[in-house]
């Protein structure tokens, strides 16, 4: 039997569909990476799937290698992993979403007859993963809107102070001049973190619901670690606001005493 093997179609399909699950993976986690390496790391996992035609040896040890070396070459060249924890809980978000496309793509040709021959072009494919993607998408965004509670240690001078945060897309405040993300602090953090008089004062305009408008005030801090689920993403030079309404007494051990600015998570 004779099987004819189009390259530039494979090679397309497996690429788009890379590329689908690389943005899934980094948008449902702290491993977020720029489109430049989600591109690179897309195509490399759409190279190395002809890899096992090169490869010596039985069927299956030459499937296994090629799949192998292209989610560890994805993983690597999109995400940069430091620690093999941090590379497995990427892989195992790698192979859950990849059944996740899988399964609404076989699906739909089991339930669905008439549409069988429809949804071998590969077009239709790259639709079906596309609209998968896009639920998923959703989803994760969703789950961030409804806001979270996470961990934030706050680092400036040799002094850290690790707090409880909520993760608040209602937080939208900026600095004017440089328009980076601000996250607001609760007083007695300020207090303990800025001993001394503190330099580079920025004010920070703000709107509420029951207040029109009012004014914050601002500084830079060197580093912010933010963990959530078990990932800990690192931020320097983020910008905080004071607030005397998060917590006002100096007994605060377990309330929210930070909210993030959700943009901190997307860069």
């Amino acid at each position: 039997m004779r099987y004819e093997l189009y390259v530039d179609s494979l090679l397309l399909i497996n690429f788009v569909m890379n590329l689908y699950l690389l943005m899934l993976v980094s948008r449902s986690s702290l491993c977020t990476a720029t489109p430049g390496r989600l591109l690179l790391g897309a195509l490399f996992g759409a190279v190395s799937y002809f890899l096992p035609f090169f490869l010596p040896g039985p069927p299956w040890l030459k499937l296994f290698l090629g799949a192998a070396v292209g989610c560890a070459g994805m993983i690597w060249i999109t995400f940069r992993v430091s620690s093999m924890g941090a590379f497995f809980k990427i892989l195992w978000k790698l192979v859950i979403y990849s059944f996740f496309m899988g399964g609404i793509l076989l699906f739909l040709i089991r339930s669905i007859p008439a549409l069988r021959l429809g949804l071998m072009n590969i077009f239709s494919i790259m639709g079906i993963g596309g609209a998968g993607f896009l639920a998923l998408s959703r989803f994760f965004r969703d789950r961030r809107k409804s806001g979270s509670i996470c961990r934030a240690t706050l680092i400036r001078k040799g002094d850290q102070m690790t707090v409880a945060a909520l993760l608040d897309s209602g937080n939208s405040l900026v600095e004017p001049v440089s328009g980076k993300p601000v996250s607001i602090i609760e007083k007695n953090i300020f207090k303990s973190l800025w001993k001394e008089e503190p330099a580079g004062y920025r004010v920070i305009p703000y709107h509420s619901i029951g207040k029109k408008r009012g004014i914050l005030q601002g500084y830079l801090l060197p580093e912010l670690l933010i963990e959530v689920e078990g990932e800990v993403k690192a931020c320097r030079d983020v910008y905080v606001a004071v607030s005397e309404e998060l917590c006002g007494t100096d007994s605060c051990e377990g309330q929210v005493r930070m909210i993030l600015n959700p943009r901190l998570l997307q860069g």
